[in-house]
């Protein structure tokens, strides 16, 4: 199955490296699964409270409709 993964933080007081570990956390949950991660996503201090400004995120919708993998 291919797989999704997106990240984000919020807050300037977090770092690049929250991203990276949110990312290896879901890659070893993908890896036991049998999951293939195909993309990536990631949105870096932007807040989680609305989507306006969340750009990976709306392209992860965008391409969840353009069917380039099965699950996030």
């Amino acid at each position: 199955m291919r797989a999704a993964i997106y990240g984000r933080y919020s807050s300037d007081k977090q770092r690049e490296e929250s991203i990276e570990a949110q990312f290896r956390i879901i890659k070893e949950y993908c890896e036991r699964k049998g999951y293939t991660v195909v993309k990536e996503y990631k949105d870096e201090a932007v807040s989680g409270t609305k989507t306006v400004k969340r750009i990976q995120y709306k392209q992860m919708l965008l391409d969840a409709k353009a069917d380039i993998f099965d699950v996030i």
